[in-house]
This record gives structure tokens, sequence and C-alpha cells, in this order.
């Protein structure tokens, strides 16, 4: 069921909040609240917040011309951030069910059918107004938000702002409750396995998935550990640490149901601060929540180029929280230090 939220009531229950809690942000707000980080934005409209309306595909596209900007994206467990320009855009499909991948400095792989709500803001920081882009699905968890830089094309952010502009500015937003996927009760798990062991590209395995009905979590359970096995849940401590004193380049794929953004390339400086792993890079910033992190897997995958090894994060519920792989390309081979690294983490 569709549920209408009345904004003054929320706006005056979110300025007393804020009151009692300054410097809270805005998505433990709405955790809090008991409401959508969405519905908590919209509390602003006509107050530095404008909401969007329009082909969502077709904004990111112009995207291209904002210049050089930080792009987020996250889950519950993990924050990936990336300073640069949105190189190279392909749209793939037809509305409302378009896929985009971005290439370049920032790397995405975004999946429009579940983007509903977009805003332009311009809130006050600790360093003064931050302008922003800000996407979410139906259930109003953020999928995307594109921040601008000192360097960013400021008159291209007002127009967008106000081509995309909706025409009702009402701060009444229609949520929704996104259902989850259905499995299959059984699996042929001879016939899985069979097709586990075939694959060509890494790309088949989402496919795999589809065809057997099977949650990502249980195929691995499922399959074997010649295939997959569980590790100890903060490896990636080891990994990142490693990888940067090695220089070993690596690739992070972190995200949501609307957006994926992919890091490639080295890391160089880690961090530990309280229950959260970071990496701090001038152009690209991890935040990982070692708290939500259930139990973390080894994944080996069968391709034309021989095997492709990473590790996956599970938080609690069994969603997949990020995923580490080595870098490399098609058509080439695994680096065989990352395959090392992989092979020596402690099993459970």
């Amino acid at each position: 069921m569709n549920t209408i939220v009345k904004d003054n009531e929320l706006k005056e229950k979110y300025k007393n909040f804020k009151a009692k809690n300054p410097g809270i942000r805005i998505r433990e707000a709405a955790k809090q609240l008991g409401v959508s980080e969405a519905e908590l934005l919209a509390t602003s409209i006509g107050e530095g917040v404008v909401l969007l309306k329009g082909n969502w595909a077709d904004f990111i596209l112009q995207c291209r011309d904002l210049g050089r900007v930080l792009a987020l994206t996250r889950s519950e467990g993990c924050v990936l951030e990336h300073k640069g320009t949105f190189q190279k855009i392909s749209i793939h499909g037809t509305s409302p069910n378009q896929i985009a991948t971005v290439i370049g400095p920032i790397e995405q792989r975004i999946f429009f059918s579940n983007w509903k709500f977009g805003f332009s803001a311009e809130i006050q920081g600790a360093r003064g107004p931050m302008k922003s882009f800000q996407f979410f699905d139906k259930a109003g968890d953020a999928i995307l938000k594109i921040y601008m830089q000192k360097e960013s094309n400021l008159e291209v952010f007002e127009q967008l702002t106000q081509a995309y502009k909706a025409l009702d500015q009402s701060a009444v937003l229609d949520m929704e409750t996104i259902p989850g996927p259905e499995y299959a009760k059984e699996v042929n798990a001879a016939a899985f396995r069979e097709d586990w062991e075939n694959m060509k590209d890494t790309h088949d395995f989402f496919g795999m998935l589809k065809k057997y009905k099977i949650h990502r979590l249980e195929a691995l359970k499922l399959i074997g550990e010649k295939w997959a096995y569980p590790v100890e849940k903060l490896v990636v401590r080891n990994i990142l640490e490693t990888a940067s004193a090695k220089k070993l380049p690596i690739m992070i794929f972190a995200g949501n149901r609307g957006n994926i953004q992919i890091h490639q390339g080295k890391v160089r400086t880690t961090r530990q601060l309280d229950n959260w792993f970071n990496v701090m890079d001038p152009d690209f910033v991890m935040h990982l929540n070692e708290d939500t992190i259930d139990s973390a897997w080894v994944v080996h995958k069968n391709t034309t180029d021989g095997l492709v090894s990473s590790v996956e994060l599970y938080d609690q519920a069994g969603e997949l929280i990020a995923q580490y792989f080595g870098l490399r390309k098609p058509g080439i081979p695994q680096n065989v230090s990352w395959k090392n690294l992989i092979d020596n983490l402690p099993r459970i």
C-alpha cells in the first residue's frame, strides 16, 4: 500500500529533533524518526531544496557537463565516494527499465527502474553551502548523490535544476514498500553446479542466479568450498592494507538497488575509525561499517581468461555489502599476487 506523509507535521518533528541532536546526519535522523531520508529532505522544499521530475537517464547524460564533481553511492554497510567527471555514459534498454554504464573517473552501473525521487539541494554544511543532486528509490532510500566541487560548472547545476524542476513543489511524497524477489523452494543442485563450472564470464553469474531463482548467499552455500567458502569477516582490513603496501590495483563494488559504484585502481591511505574501516585518498574514499558484516566469503568463478577470485561481504539479512576483486581487464588473467592474497586469507 502506498502511504502519504504529511509534510508539515514531519517538518516540525524534524526541526525539533535537530535542535536536540545538532550535527546529526539526515540518514541517521530518518532512521531514528522512523521515516525515509527522502521524506526528511522533502521537508526543506522551498528552503534550498527543489523537487525534480523527468527522465533520469536523460538527466544522467547531462551530468557530463557538470565537470568535476563528487559522486556518492552507499548502502547501510558501505559508502563509496569518487571525485571526477561523468565521462563516458551509455544508456541501454527502454524506459522505465533503462540501465546506464558510466565509465571513467566515476564508474557506475545504474538501474533506473528503481529510481523515483530526485532533488536539487543547497544545504548549509560545516564548510559552507553544499550544492548537490540527490536521488532516491520508491521507499525513499538514497541511490546516488552528486555533490558540486569548487571546479564544478555551477551554471550547468542551475540549468539542470530549472529544466527538471517539478511543477508541483509539494513536500508530500508518495512512498511505496518495495517487495523482495521471490526465490525457488528447491534448486537442482547438480545442474546449478554444472552451470557454475561452465561459466565463461563473471557476468554469467547474475543470469545463473535468475535462472535458478536462488538467493546470492544461498548460492555460495550450495556450490561447495571448491568455488566458495567463508573467511574471517574482517578480512577486508588485510586485503586493503596489503593492497596499499604492495601497490596492488584492485576493484571495489558497492551500492544499492538503484546504483552500483565501482572503484578501479590502487588504494593508498587506510584508516580505522571506531567501527569503520576507511580508505582516505584524494579522489577516492571508502567507508566500511564493520558492525554490519555478518559473513565474508571467497568466491571463485570460471572465465575464458581463467579463474577470477573475489571476496564478498554480507550483512545479517544475507544482503551483499561489497565485493573486492583484483583489477583486471577482459582478455587478461587475474593478477597472481591477488590470487595469492585471496588464497592466504584465514578460513572459517
